[in-house]
């Protein structure tokens, strides 16, 4: 079997897998989340923070309640990074402190989603922290994004209502119902495909192919490593990631890694049409979701098949910076994966791709995340999407806007409009800054479109919540701990608040009667529109960024 051929199998398979859990999954979140009756655990653990959980919250009690967790999340993991050194379990390495700026940079990044990773993991995080702090934080910020997503279609579902839900109750579900459950189960899976998972600190030893021994730090790897897919945050036990043995053993852990980044995101639209009352707006959503992410994954392996650029290639493929257990095929399939969520996770270096290659993983990023996105944020992004759609097709055709009943009135497309601009606003600016600073252009690796396209990938990779790196960039300096940090707070936390303002917009509405002047919004028609949509205003936001750094090098 050929490279090409095994590639398409590859990802056939995955394709196959992904539908016969979108239903059964989907379905069995839209009962988690619709169901009125509290097991007896959670009763004690509302008690415990004092939440009343039948009581529900406006868009507004919503919102601070979604920031005032994640700030104590971000302060209880900056002081854990700094106090490990006293604490069991760390690895008491000189020269690998936490310094304030790093341990800031780290913290922000695990609470939002992004789990970018400013230093070595099995040399600067001690396995205390590791499960106490990241971990925990891999479970609870995708279970965060979650409950937003389910907030906002609670939004379209609801008649003449303030109340989305309770933030705390539709947390803890997401976390103990669905991904601790699914975690649990697939981790047991990693380690029998030979992901190490123990306490050693430094006595972890392996054998090389040449014969010799090598000493590498053990550590509960399974088991973030199976959050750090399923809850799409992607930061690694190990620097090399999943290219590394022990997260990422044989072809087929390669595979089940992809398949756990995808599942809950490509399922979440079956939850969003059991919620509103119509399957067939699910189906909608996710064949946008599923069309852009053939087409991206599909130029990927193109590209870097077809080794064209300035990198090293060969046996008719570019090789360098991927891991030889995957090939070229199925490393450029996960970076697809990865990019087209807000995972991060990475099983080849994205700085050595090819030029067209590495520029489709940067404009995974910049088309927010949706197909399928984040876990949650891939769907609430997508919605939003839709509702932009919906408002331009009315522009053409002279008509009010209406979505699942609702009417898109000024105030929706405005709160619409301020979370799609909060991105590219934040990656543009940033990149600005960052080449404009002679001391900070000292930090790429390269000169000319390619060092450009490092500082760009990196502002890119931060406001999408990503966290994945195109290397050469020195990252570990205090400006860019600090501007990357803040690119991810506003990133993610932004977006957020209007995402739940329209949210709680939609709800106080009452039903709009389809009219024969209504746009049919589950028929093929509008998935091309909304799949349009989504390229051509990403494209008319970076292309001239991208001119000079990816399409630059391409063409040099």
């Amino acid at each position: 079997m050929n490279t090409t051929t095994a590639g398409i199998a590859f990802a056939a398979s995955l394709i196959i897998a992904l539908a016969l859990v979108h239903v059964p999954l989907g379905d069995y979140m839209y009962r988690v989340y619709n169901n009125t009756k509290h097991s007896r655990a959670e009763r004690v653990l509302y008690k415990a923070i004092g939440v009343q959980p039948e009581v529900e919250q406006t868009w507004g009690v919503y919102a601070r309640s979604v920031l005032a967790f994640s700030a104590v999340s971000i302060l209880f993991l900056f002081f854990l990074q700094l106090l490990q050194g006293r604490l069991p379990l760390h690895l008491n390495d000189p020269g690998t402190e936490m310094t304030p700026a790093l341990a800031w940079n780290t913290a922000v990044s695990f609470v939002t989603n992004t789990n970018w990773q400013n230093y070595s993991g099995e040399s600067t995080q001690g396995h205390l922290v590791q499960m106490a702090g990241l971990a925990v934080q891999n479970f609870v910020s995708a279970a965060v994004g979650m409950a937003v997503a389910v907030a906002l279609v609670r939004g379209f579902a609801r008649r003449h209502t303030g109340d989305l839900g309770n933030f705390w109750v539709d947390l803890v579900r997401g976390t103990t119902r669905i991904l601790l459950p699914i975690a649990f189960v697939f981790a047991i899976v990693l380690v029998a495909g030979g992901v190490i998972q123990n306490f050693h600190l430094h006595d972890q030893v392996a054998q090389t192919l040449n014969g010799t021994e090598q000493t590498i730090p053990g550590g509960p790897v399974a088991s973030q490593e199976v959050i750090k897919e399923l809850g799409t945050n992607g930061g690694g036990f190990y620097n090399a990631n999943s290219a590394h043995p022990f997260e990422n053993p044989t072809t087929w852990t390669n595979w089940l890694e992809i398949f756990l980044i995808l599942m809950i995101s490509f399922s979440l639209p079956r939850t969003f049409g059991r919620m509103v009352g119509s399957k067939k707006q699910g189906v909608a959503i996710v064949a946008v979701m599923g069309t852009i992410a053939i087409i991206s994954v599909t130029l990927s392996n193109i590209f870097q098949l077809a080794h064209h650029g300035t990198v090293p290639t060969a046996i008719g493929a570019s090789m360098e910076g991927v891991e030889t257990r995957f090939g070229v095929a199925n490393s450029a399939t996960f970076s697809g994966a990865t990019t087209l969520t807000s995972t991060g996770a990475v099983d080849s270096f994205h700085d050595s791709y090819t030029s067209l290659g590495g520029m489709m993983t940067m404009f995974n990023m910049q088309l927010g995340e949706v197909a399928p996105g984040g876990v949650g944020s891939g769907l609430y992004g997508m919605l939003i999407l839709a509702v932009i759609t919906v408002f331009i097709a009315g522009l053409m055709v002279g008509r009010t806007p209406e979505y699942l009943g609702k009417k898109i009135t000024p105030r929706e497309i405005k709160l619409a409009a301020s979370y799609f601009l909060v991105s590219p606003l934040i990656v543009l600016v940033g990149t600005a800054i960052a080449m404009a600073l002679p001391g900070q252009r000292a930090g790429m690796l390269n000169s000319g479109p390619h060092g450009l396209s490092e500082v760009l990938y990196a502002f890119t990779s931060a406001a999408n919540n990503n966290g994945s790196a195109f290397a050469g960039l020195t990252g570990n300096t205090e400006w860019y701990n600090t501007a990357l940090g803040l690119a991810m707070v506003f990133g993610r936390f932004l977006p957020i608040i209007f995402v739940l303002a329209l949210a709680g917009s939609l709800a106080k509405q009452g039903n709009t009667p389809e009219s024969i002047g209504t746009l049919p919004t589950h028929r093929p028609q509008f998935i091309g529109m909304v799949v349009g949509v989504t390229v051509i205003l990403v494209a008319l936001t970076f292309l001239p960024a991208l001119a000079l750094g990816p399409l630059a090098e391409g063409i040099h």
